[in-house]
């Protein structure tokens, strides 16, 4: 078999497309939680922890003033933007919730399907015909 036949095997499967679709989804469903994340919740956030942008929090690093803004404190030295990391550990705290969501909604699906009835094994014919002289010459 060649590489490009083993390939369009591989590629063709069901697994390997499901993939590739939940890769692209996830990729889009991350931009909008990341969004939500950035455009609602931290601006909340950052009004009750006194107003200003949340992103935008950071201890310098090289005693420079803290009233920039944090790009302008990065150009002057180095800083620990503490802010930036909380943005971004709430976007993966929602994004992991949500899909844990998710995941226990499926599980919760298939153990609603009722389980699949199983018919009885048929006993193929020639079985049946030498059990049949088995009892009779037990007889």
């Amino acid at each position: 078999m060649g590489m490009m036949q083993e390939f369009k095997a591989f590629a063709v499967k069901g697994n390997v497309v499901d993939l590739a679709v939940a890769v692209i989804i996830g990729g889009a469903f991350g931009k909008i939680v990341d969004s939500m994340v950035k455009d609602i919740i931290m601006p909340i956030v950052g009004k009750i922890f006194g107003g200003l942008d949340f992103s935008n929090y950071y201890l310098p690093l090289n005693g420079q003033a803290t009233g920039m803004p944090l790009a302008e404190a990065q150009a002057a030295g180095a800083v620990f933007a503490y802010g930036n990391f909380l943005t971004i550990l709430l976007n993966f705290l929602i994004l992991a919730f949500i899909i844990f969501q998710m995941v226990r909604l499926l599980n919760k699906a298939k153990k609603a399907e009722p389980p699949v009835e199983e018919k009885p094994a048929v006993t193929p014919e020639d079985i049946v015909l030498l059990r049949e002289i088995r009892d009779s010459l037990k007889k």
